[in-house]
């Protein structure tokens, strides 16, 4: 039986002047993205940004996702490395970076000269599956609460029905997933399960939170998400809707996306340029 997989993450860095963030490896006298291995338990998504970060010194936020790559290293294991698009958050200057052993440089590239400097072909078709997608778009993550106790079990008002101790670890465990797609507000269901889901992360960050009834699996209606999805879309920013399992396909019909099966404590990942949905992708917690 083959080894698993390793596992990997990176980005597709791109900036409004057309240009493409690559780095350059010594030991191998490559150039290709910034990317690395998953430390042990962390979610991809996370290694994606945190890589980034190591290797460019930028804080990046992710865009819609890339095909990933398989391929197998001169060890003879194979390599599996996730990708996404990706923008700077604040300053992308890579001018002052540090070369070092395992980065010696780090360039933005005009896209062309990035597709011939690439070193390898898996690369330079990553590249060109990222030309389309490297507009700005804002997220809106369609989020279903974590994992709360059993209705049978609860005897009081449903809307006070709370998260066992598994979904609390998932609301956690969203924290860095949600600050990956640069979410700047929180908008859930006023239901106490959905509250819960998102209150780690509004807590780490400090970003407002609304809550809202027509949200609630009690109160929800067409319009009424329909309304709240449209102003989402408006916003101007990256956003988190969190909701519950009943509603989920009225909030997928207000995108205009296809219905999908979201587990407890996973998201919907829409990106969405000019009140368009772009991309989208499925992620758990």
């Amino acid at each position: 039986m083959e080894p698993r997989d390793v596992r990997a993450a990176g980005a597709v860095v791109t900036r409004r002047r057309g240009e493409v963030l690559l780095v350059h490896r010594p030991k191998y006298d490559d150039w290709s993205f910034p990317k690395g291995k998953l430390d042990r338990g962390e979610h991809v998504v996370t290694a994606a940004v945190r890589e980034v970060a190591e290797e460019t010194g930028l804080d990046i936020r992710l865009g819609p996702a890339l095909s990933s790559q398989r391929y197998r290293q001169s060890n003879g294991r194979w390599k599996t490395v996730e990708y996404w698009t990706g923008r700077a958050l604040g300053s992308d200057d890579v001018s002052g970076y540090r070369p070092n052993d395992e980065i010696d440089a780090v360039e933005w590239v005009e896209w062309s000269a990035a597709m011939r400097r690439l070193t390898y072909d898996y690369d330079r078709a990553t590249l060109a599956e990222a030309r389309p997608l490297r507009r700005k778009t804002r997220a809106l993550v369609v989020l279903r609460h974590g994992k709360a106790r059993s209705r049978e079990a609860w005897r009081k008002d449903d809307r006070q029905r709370p998260l066992l101790q598994t979904g609390l670890a998932q609301a956690q465990h969203l924290v860095p997933l949600l600050a990956a797609f640069d979410v700047t507000s929180a908008h859930t269901s006023s239901s106490l399960r959905c509250v819960q889901t998102v209150t780690p992360y509004v807590d780490a960050t400090g970003w407002p939170v609304k809550l809202y009834d027509e949200l609630s699996e009690e109160d929800a209606t067409a319009d009424g998400v329909v309304d709240v999805v449209d102003a989402l879309l408006d916003a101007g920013e990256s956003t988190v809707l969190c909701t519950h399992r009943p509603v989920l396909p009225t909030v997928f019909d207000a995108l205009g996306v296809p219905e999908v099966k979201l587990e407890p404590g996973s998201m919907l990942v829409v990106h969405h340029r000019k009140g368009k949905v772009v991309a989208s992708e499925v992620l758990d917690a």
